[in-house]
């Protein structure tokens, strides 16, 4: 992998790791996502209007995708709706390069490396320990179900995307439609859910994650995208997952969280993921 396409996916890891950190902040989980996702229309027009169409062949792909996130939106509202945010995101995103593998090995041509692919299986061990030290206090094990399911979804739009992106010609332009139309779709869900005033609460308390995090998260997603189109979904997928590693410190410096040691392992792990897939 190009050192350049590296830094893209570690940048892309950063900005996540800084939407997510907005959201997780937020109280209501509902305002925060719902103003997360209408964040990304503004930027996402204005890129529209910057960039040249995505090709006619990418449609499919863009709604294909759009609706495998809103289903992982959903799954993950609903595992947040019964466990808290710490014990359900590290099953949710360290699953997600694990189903990754395993649909591309069964469907597609899995053109990776050993050492990538131990690369991106010890990435994914060091975020799911992250749950160890919660796993106690588990009171609903119907949030694991809801967390793998999220996973499950994560790696649905990944590998949706690499093909996508790969065909649009404009992976950006491709970016911008598919967060539009996931967001038309998620207001739709949210209407099915009966979640009246989101977007009122939204203008009102949910302002930051709407201008700052939509744009970051679309910045993120936009360069996850292009990505795909130079690299391998699986080895792009795991990479983004260093996201916990920015996450876990901005946790200890911002928003003032205990670093454990599980903490320090986790970050020690991932990182030995990472020299695998970048170095051998």
């Amino acid at each position: 992998m190009h050192i350049n396409i590296f830094l893209a996916i570690i940048l892309s890891a950063f900005l996540h790791a800084t939407w997510n950190a907005l959201v997780k902040k937020h109280d209501d989980k509902y305002i925060s996502m719902t103003a997360l996702v209408l964040g990304h229309i503004p930027i996402s027009i204005v890129v529209i209007f910057l960039t040249p169409l995505p090709s006619i062949q990418s449609i499919p792909y863009i709604f294909i995708s759009a609706m495998f996130l809103v289903g992982y939106k959903w799954c993950l509202l609903s595992a947040y709706r019964l466990e808290d945010y710490t014990k359900i995101y590290p099953i949710a995103r360290g699953t997600a390069p694990i189903f990754i593998i395993i649909f591309t090995w069964l469907l597609f041509n899995l053109d990776i490396s050993k050492f990538e692919l131990m690369g991106i299986l010890v990435i994914s061990f060091g975020i799911i320990i992250l749950c160890f030290q919660n796993i106690k206090n588990l009171k609903n094990y119907s949030a694991i179900v809801y967390a793998l399911c999220t996973g499950l979804f994560i790696s649905f739009y990944s590998i949706t995307d690499g093909y996508g992106g790969r065909v649009s010609a404009s992976p950006l332009s491709y970016t911008g439609w598919l967060m539009i139309l996931s967001a038309i779709i998620f207001l739709i869900l949210l209407r099915i859910m009966n979640k009246p005033g989101l977007i009122k609460k939204v203008l009102i308390e949910g302002k930051k994650v709407f201008f700052i995090g939509g744009t970051l998260s679309y910045a993120a997603y936009g360069t996850i995208v292009w990505a795909f189109t130079q690299a391998p979904v699986p080895i792009v997928a795991g990479l983004r997952e260093t996201s916990i590693i920015f996450s876990l410190l901005i946790g200890s410096l911002f928003l003032k969280e205990r670093f454990t040691l599980l903490k320090a392992g986790s970050i020690l792990v991932i990182f030995v993921g990472v020299v695998l897939i970048k170095f051998y």
